[in-house]
């Protein structure tokens, strides 16, 4: 387990019962938040691009202080982003990025949403967003959200007007919730959709605007704000002994693969929205003014009002016990009322309210991470009720398999504890992202099971529903069957229960290099999911490859325990870029997937099903030099890139660097943003440039415009100024402008062609400035923009040559890339031509 520096999560809300998250106590405090929120019958949907798009002081003041309802809907999980805290890209980071929104969403309140879209990576205009995404897919999803969460007020994080300047996903976000607002009550929009939902009118379109949209402070001084409403976002909830600031800053502090980890603010702060549809609030300090958001709002809500208001008014803060009567009267006037939506919402909010109060614990767990198809599991069964509450517990259902027939008085204080065998059905579904499938798009995912967009993860298989009777009040609760473990230097932990198939196999390198014509061994990890797995590994590949045995048996004992089998491949002669992959036989079935895990302390363990498959690329490469430095940034797998063309990479302590300690090197790599997030690099840098100085070559990759905390005048030997230039079109055309220099020429003759193939994008965060001793050596553009020159630039400086490169060689080499290969091995090998010469004249 990968562990980081705990973040002090203060959750205020009620956990959810059917979440895999360690359970939590609730005090007063807690229920009393939920008795006010249960009070609000008023719904606010944000709607952003991406995860960190949103604006967590402002959905934490609806959640907090409004106490709507408030949902997040994030159209991409941010899978085209980069990570600072692991390797995890594309799909992984996903998956990633989506436990951080739903761990930041736990801290300030709110719900969270997706569309199908995928994050391709930055978009200069909402047009090719738009295209890409397939405009009537996301439109459709953003429809559906609505229809289904039914918000009263809807808040764009970014303007719709402002086609170009600023990234497309985000525009493109404004420009469908704009069309989504109408399109949600039309019966003609969408009508597949209604099969599953209704029609909805929200009464609100919102811009969650500040000064920085208008240009200046000054600029937004000067604006007219007529159709402008402005909230304090700073309050202080003495009940809770937080202000909403503080609970804001924990939420976003969630997304650590981003870095947004930050500086906790307090007091007051104004924050703006400007009204784009629907009529102005006369009260412009409260988004709901004139919105009936009381339990009169629904036929037949006014007398369970008058009991939950009276619970609010008079709540008992010594003893919230005490309302238990109130509370299961009016659960017992709701199941009476019409509106499903609504009976629905609030009947969850209320037994979580009921179970609080009472101190109930239930649980249902096992002591194993995962299960298979066909598998009796043994099922941990525990309720407990901490109140002196007449509460009975009169069955326990799985999945609508009754497996206790208990009739159970549940005694102050007294654990009642049993254990039962449940079989899991043979035609259960492996546990994995629901989006990921199947293969999608570059813009679109897809997902065949309509009921699950939106969603943010894949429900769990698996709940136990206790059946219980309050008072004489029947009341289901159900609960997710959860893995319950311990280990010595962290106490009681809860991870998700998963289901897996009864063995996955996984190549160890995604991308295996052949630089000649050498064999190679593939070794091939067969990990056994349950005891005594025995079979065979067959090993699919190209017909112009060859491998020494297409199948080989495996037999595996023990549950969690792994074997490697190793086939021969042979490459062809020429060029070629091909993919192998594994299939499992066992047992009549046969298994293409991997199983990769996903592993913090700041989010639940995540299973993930992918298919099983590296590319393997013969490629014609020279190289000069054997030891190359390597300096970690924010993460990559330029390094595991770099062994594959016969490198041997040393991953560099920064600390460790001084004097002399880089000479042994041929060259010194810093990986991507090094100089944003490693530190010690400002005690260093002097190291880095005599290192160059006296004949060694650097290669700096990307780092973001000035977020280096002024710790550099500069990070290059000459003037160099970053800017937020980018090539975002990954098949845009290069040029290559210094035709004669070495770095296209040793040992590698770089041609055009070299940039074929090429992912996500070009390269991000190109110098747009720099002194006379660089030389620019490529230049390429955008569609509609002026050339950049700043994506490879090096000079000499002293005996050696410093390079940098917004080249994004931290995509394409981990997806196996040819021409990115050659451009990096000449990178390093630049100017070894210059000593081979010299040592062919001393010879």
């Amino acid at each position: 387990m990968r562990h980081f520096v705990a973040i002090f999560t203060f959750s205020f809300l009620l956990a959810n019962f059917v979440t895999a998250q360690t359970p939590r106590n609730q005090n007063p405090s807690d229920i009393y938040h939920a008795v006010q929120k249960l009070n609000f019958l008023g719904t606010a949907l944000y709607i952003a691009a991406h995860p960190d798009d949103e604006n967590t002081r402002l959905i934490s003041y609806l959640a907090n202080n409004v106490h709507a309802r408030t949902g997040y809907l994030s159209l991409t999980r941010g899978d085209g982003g980069q990570n600072l805290i692991g390797s995890e890209l594309r799909e992984l980071l996903g998956v990633l990025r989506t436990q951080e929104l739903l761990a930041a969403r736990r801290v300030d309140g709110g719900e969270q949403f997706f569309t199908r879209a995928n994050d391709f990576g930055y978009s200069k205009h909402p047009k090719e967003t738009l295209r890409i995404w397939d405009k009537s897919t996301i439109l459709g999803d953003v429809v559906t959200t609505i229809r289904k969460f039914k918000p009263d007020v809807i808040i764009n994080r970014f303007d719709h007007r402002s086609p170009g300047s600023t990234h497309g996903h985000h525009t493109a976000s404004a420009m469908l919730s704009v069309e989504a607002f109408d399109m949600a009550n039309d019966p003609n929009a969408f009508p597949e959709r209604l099969k599953s939902t209704e029609l909805w009118q929200p009464q609100r379109l919102f811009f969650n605007t500040s000064w920085w949209f208008y240009g200046s402070q000054e600029k937004f001084e000067k604006a007219d704000k007529s159709k402008l409403l402005n909230v304090d976002v700073g309050v202080f909830y003495p009940t809770l002994g937080k202000s909403n600031n503080e609970i804001a800053s924990l939420a976003s502090s969630q997304h650590l693969c981003q870095g947004f980890g930050r500086i906790t603010s307090r007091g007051s702060q104004p924050e703006y929205v400007e009204l784009l549809k629907g009529d102005l609030p006369k009260d412009k300090n409260n988004l709901f003014e004139g919105i009936n958001t009381t339990w009169s709002r629904i036929e037949g809500g006014e007398a369970i009002g008058a009991l939950l208001n009276k619970v609010e008014q008079n709540f008992n803060f010594k003893n919230p016990a005490i309302h238990l009567s109130d509370l299961t009267k009016a659960y017992n006037l709701l199941q009476q009322v019409s509106n499903e939506h609504w009976r629905n919402l609030k009947s969850e909010e209320l037994k979580t309210i009921i179970a609080a109060i009472t101190g109930l614990h239930l649980q249902a767990f096992v002591t194993t991470a995962s299960s298979n198809p066909g598998e009796v599991l043994s099922v941990n069964i525990e309720a407990l009720n901490r109140s002196e509450n007449n509460i009975l517990l009169e069955s326990v259902v799985i999945n609508g398999q009754l497996i206790a027939d208990t009739s159970s008085e549940l005694k102050e204080n007294v654990m009642v504890k049993s254990t039962t065998e449940f079989t899991i059905p043979k035609n259960t579904n492996f546990t994995s992202p629901y989006w990921l499938l199947e293969n999608g798009t570059l813009g679109t995912y897809k997902v065949n099971n309509k009921d699950l967009i939106g969603l943010p993860e894949t429900p769990r298989a698996f709940n136990a529903t206790f059946n219980l009777a309050f008072e004489g009040v029947n009341i289901p609760i159900t609960t997710s069957i959860v893995y319950k473990y311990a280990q010595p230097d962290k106490g009681e932990i809860y991870q998700p229960f998963e289901i897996v198939p009864e063995a996955t196999a996984s190549f160890s390198d995604k991308v295996i290099i052949f630089s000649n014509d050498t064999p190679k061994e593939i070794p091939v990890t067969i990990k056994a999911h349950k005891d005594n797995v025995s079979g065979l590994l067959q090993f699919c590949y190209d017909n112009e490859w060859n491998v020494d045995r297409e199948t080989k048996e495996f037999s595996i004992a023990k549950k969690g325990d792994e074997q490697t089998v190793s086939f021969t491949l042979s490459p062809p002669q020429s060029e070629n870029e091909s993919y192998i992959s594994p299939i499992i036989k066992l047992n009549g079935a046969e298994i293409t997937k991997e199983l990769v895990t996903i592993d913090y302390d700041h989010v639940p363990t995540q299973t993930i099903l992918l298919p099983s498959e590296a590319k393997v690329v013969r490629l014609n490469i020279e190289k000069v030099g054997e030891h190359i430095g390597y300096i970690m940034g924010a993460g990559d797998a330029v390094p595991t890139s770099l062994e594959q063309i016969g490198y041997n990479v040393h991953q560099i302590d920064p600390n460790d660097i001084s004097e002399n300690t880089l000479d042994k090197y041929d060259a010194v790599v810093l990986g991507i943003r090094a100089y944003n997030v490693v530190k010690e690099l400002s005690f260093k840098q002097k190291y880095i440039l005599d290192y160059v100085k006296n004949g060694g070559n650097v290669i700096v990759q990307y780092n973001t415009a000035g977020r280096w905390n002024n710790q550099f005048e500069n990070i290059a030997p000459y003037d160099l100024q970053i800017s937020r230039d980018r090539v975002t079109n990954e098949n845009s055309e290069v040029a290559i402008i210094a035709k004669n220099h070495s770095l296209v020429n040793y040992p590698n003759k770089i041609s055009e062609d070299d940039f074929n193939g090429w992912v996500q994008e070009r390269g991000l965060y190109f110098p747009n400035k720099w002194s006379k001793e660089f030389t620019p050596i490529l230049e390429m553009k955008d569609e509609g923009e002026s050339l950049k020159k700043g994506s490879l630039l090096i000079a000499p400086y002293g005996e050696g040559n410093y390079i940098y490169t917004g080249l994004s060689f931290f995509r394409e080499l981990p997806a196996g890339v040819p021409g990115a290969y050659k451009l990096f091995s000449n990178m390093l090998s630049v100017g070894k031509d210059k000593l081979e010469n010299k040592d062919q004249i001393k010879g």
